[in-house]
């Protein structure tokens, strides 16, 4: 962890919810790297809009 950014997602804690919801896991560990990218990108970047 560092302070001011978000680095990921816990990918065990994702998946276990992918399929408490029902959701195929392997297409959801297809998915979520994907996914984990575009929001670790877009929430670093409000955070440095709100910090800077």
């Amino acid at each position: 962890m560092i302070p001011g950014a978000v680095l990921g997602w816990d990918m065990t804690a994702a998946l276990t919810l992918a399929q408490a919801l029902g959701v195929n896991t392997l297409i959801a560990a297809e998915l979520l790297p994907e996914i984990e990218a575009v929001m670790v990108r877009k929430l670093n970047e409000q955070i440095g809009e709100n910090h800077g």
